[in-house]
């Protein structure tokens, strides 16, 4: 299966001044995905579960959420989907820091996912990878979005330190998760990835995902 993704825009910069941060309530933000990777978010529940509330918000402010505001002020997160929902998760009332990487002159929805799509900042596809579908499908929160395994197959090979960063690509992951997608794996799910990982690393390492960003061979 290929999954033609959207050429894109990089995603701005954070800033590098704290005071140019806004908290936002993590509940009233827009996604811009459909999906999730569960085995992800699990291992963030965890992560939150233990650690302690202040030293939460000082991580927080580290990680700021890159938005899109509308003209009537509702946001749209482009990154951040699986940490902060980890996070709902472990509080509903939970509020993060983000930065304002485009404001649209738009207070109309449909007028503010259409200028997204054009940007390649939307990623509409199911927890199958069958897409796109229309930006009016995404959900309206974060607990709203569908489980795809291939997305927590490459978080576990990122955290394994077979795939690379690269902050500033929307949807990098799942960039990566449309390309594996088209490989022959045995199957696997979000709650046991293990028997298709040893093929998923292989195929991550070869020449033949060179092209890929993030490819570390």
């Amino acid at each position: 299966m290929t999954l033609p993704l959207p050429a894109y825009e990089p995603l701005p910069e954070a800033p590098k001044a704290a005071s140019d941060l806004i908290e936002v309530a993590i509940a009233a933000l827009h996604p811009t995905q459909l999906c999730v990777g569960m085995a992800e978010i699990q291992h963030r529940i965890a992560d939150f579960q233990n650690e302690d509330p202040k030293e939460r918000r000082r991580y927080l402010k580290t990680r700021p959420i890159p938005l899109v505001r509308s003209s009537a002020g509702e946001l749209w997160m482009v990154d951040r989907h699986h940490r902060l929902r980890g996070l709902l998760a472990v509080d509903p009332e939970a509020t993060g820091w983000g930065y304002i990487a485009l404001d649209l002159p738009f207070n109309n929805r449909s007028a503010v996912l259409q200028a997204l799509r054009q940007r390649g900042w939307l990623y509409l596809y199911d927890g199958r990878g069958l897409g796109p579908l229309e930006p009016e499908e995404l959900p309206e929160t974060l607990l709203g979005c569908q489980d795809d395994p291939y997305r927590s197959l490459v978080w576990k090979l990122k955290r394994e330190g077979v795939i690379d960063r690269a902050p500033l690509i929307p949807f990098h992951e799942f960039r990566w998760a449309a390309w594996l997608r088209r490989k022959a794996l045995p199957p696997f799910n979000s709650q046991q990835l293990e028997p298709a990982l040893p093929a998923a690393r292989a195929y991550a390492r070869s020449a033949a995902a060179s092209r890929m960003a993030g490819w570390k061979g």
